[in-house]
């Protein structure tokens, strides 16, 4: 058990103190790493506050001041040298983001407690349990960017490395203890390709929730809105749910009012923001009154899909498989393999468990755990003979695809093709459950993006004050058998994985819309200059490939599963 308080952490303010502690760790082969974003605050998050502890020594390094810390970035790159997070998803992307680095070393506290079943694998939870430890947590809606800082602050920045080693070793011994350690492995190893890239900012209104429901002229109008906002939001450096919500927004689209007084009636719209800028917001509705019919902005059609009893009759074939090893592991069910993975392979139809390795997102140790059963499963359906009434079997000509499309759907679905698969869905604890990497062509939008911020509470937007954000962890399998009706985002690589606490990941490019207060439920992505988060390995726990993004960063993990599975 380690000392209540293992070390008195050092303020570093200046270059100069900064390399002077690097040379002093210079040797160390382990090192405890977190950051402070300020994405519900501001509009572009970075890194604000980076935490860093050795087994001997802890340091708070304030980062405006002391320029691209190029020394510590060479250490955090050491492929010798063990990097240790607790949910590492947002800082490697803000860490990739600011500073460029790449850790391929990774031990995350937070994925080794899934791993190990933990129901309660927040930061606060595992130090009380294995350490009698409370962390304060008055400070997890800190506006980060803030200077100076108080010595609350910094104490409480301090916390969430000063235990970490003593936390690792604990897990690690258990998963030694329990066989898992391997798994835990090819986990952290994911987790190395955890980065951001651009995506078309264009489109970023289109993702917004509640867009769909908005007709092609109201969505034309919106469209106009929120590039307003976006901008009015980067030049005050403010989260976009601040100066105007998404809501609000939708509300001046559908009403179109045509005088300040009208706009001012509209539910949740500031007055501050209304009294400096009516004439502005009454132009964009202009202009989205304008565009001509035919340029109208429209969502390319989705396709339907047929239900296809015997794809159906796969998974839930496959779901009784996985629910028993992850009893008999003492598992959640969505850590051992979500829904979309279990799709996956009823849409692969295995022949052998070889076969299974040919599935991009299925863990090795997923498959060594329930691969034979899932094998047997599937094919005790396949050779099944078809019901009364039913066509056959995938085996016997049906397309082995699962669901077949039929057509589109959608208030203001265009007549174009199908889309790419729909994404995350956000919630409080937003991430992917284990194994729910998105396909190369698909990928989670980024939540603190502009556009992505819906208003938390009107009164919120003209006071300030934050909403509370939300944070659940979800790991529904959102079936890969219904994509979205979005267009692919063009950018490689998937989350997949455990559970992360952080959320609203903006880039430094990208307006950051830092709501995730409501922004846990709108999976929008940004205009502007947006990205989306192209994942690792263990990242948002979310439905298998619904729209979503990785969690808000900057509290303490809630004790909740972000495993679901329907």
């Amino acid at each position: 058990m380690p000392d209540r308080t293992p070390h008195t952490p050092r303020y570093l303010d200046t270059p100069e103190d900064v390399e002077q502690f690097t040379r002093t760790i210079a040797h160390t082969k382990q090192l405890a790493l977190d950051t402070e974003g300020a994405s519900f605050h501001r509009f572009v998050d970075r890194v604000y506050l980076l935490q860093l502890s050795t087994r001997e020594q802890s340091a708070v390094i304030d980062p405006l001041p002391t320029g691209q810390l190029e020394a510590l970035g060479k250490l955090v790159e050491d492929p010798d040298v063990e990097v240790i997070f607790h949910d590492a998803d947002y800082d490697l992307r803000l860490l990739g983001q600011d500073y460029g680095w790449k850790t391929r070393n990774i031990f995350d506290t937070r994925v080794a407690a899934q791993l190990l079943g933990f129901k309660a694998f927040g930061l606060a939870a595992l130090l009380d349990k294995y350490f009698g430890v409370t962390l304060d947590k008055k400070h997890q809606r800190a506006d980060w960017s803030m200077r100076p800082l108080t010595a609350d602050m910094l104490a409480y920045a301090s916390q969430d490395t000063m235990y970490l080693h003593d936390l690792r070793d604990q897990l690690y011994r258990e998963l030694e203890s329990k066989g898992r350690l391997e798994w835990a492995k090819e986990e952290f190893a994911r987790l190395e390709r955890t980065r951001w890239e651009p995506e078309d900012p264009a489109l970023g209104f289109m993702r917004i929730k509640g867009a769909r429901d908005l007709d092609r002229r109201e969505l034309a109008l919106f469209r106009e809105l929120v590039h307003w906002r976006d901008a009015l939001a980067k030049q005050l450096d403010r989260s976009t749910f601040r100066v105007v919500g998404n809501e609000t927004l939708m509300d001046i689209a559908r009403q179109r009012p045509a005088d300040a007084k009208t706009l001012m009636q509209i539910k949740g719209m500031p007055r501050g923001i209304g009294e400096r800028h009516a004439t502005e917001i009454l132009e964009a509705v202009e202009r989205g009154i304008a565009v001509p019919d035919a340029e109208l902005p429209q969502f390319p059609r989705a396709p339907r899909w047929d239900k296809d009893p015997a794809f159906d009759a796969r998974v839930n074939a496959l779901r009784t498989v996985r629910d028993e090893a992850a009893k008999r592991l003492e598992l959640d069910p969505g850590v051992l393999g979500s829904r979309e993975r279990l799709e996956s392979i009823a849409r692969r139809m295995p022949q052998s468990v070889d076969d299974l390795y040919e599935i991009p997102d299925l863990r090795r140790w997923q498959i060594a755990e329930f691969g034979e059963a899932a094998v047997k499963a599937v094919n005790s359906i396949a050779s099944a003979p078809p019901a009364a009434g039913q066509g056959g079997t995938p085996g016997s000509g049906s397309a082995p695809s699962g669901r077949r499309p039929r057509g589109g759907r959608g208030r203001n679905a265009g007549s174009g093709g199908a889309s790419s698969s729909a994404s995350p869905e956000s919630n409080p604890q937003v991430s992917l459950a284990l194994g729910s990497e998105l396909p190369d062509d698909v990928h989670p939008l980024p939540v603190n993006t502009a556009a992505s911020n819906a208003t938390p509470d009107s009164t919120a937007a003209s006071s300030g004050e934050a909403a509370t954000s939300s944070r659940t962890a979800a790991a529904s399998g959102a079936a890969e058998s219904r994509p979205a009706t979005l267009p692919p985002r063009g950018r490689s690589g998937g989350r997949g994985g455990l559970g992360s606490r952080r959320g609203s990941p903006p880039p430094a490019s990208a307006p950051n819309g830092g709501a995730a207060a409501d922004n846990a439920a709108s999976s929008g992505s940004a205009t502007g200059n947006s990205t989306a988060p192209v994942t690792g390995p263990i990242a948002n726990p979310s439905s298998g490939g619904r729209a979503g993004a990785p969690l808000r960063k900057g509290e303490h993990k809630d004790d909740r599963s972000p495993y679901r599975d329907d």
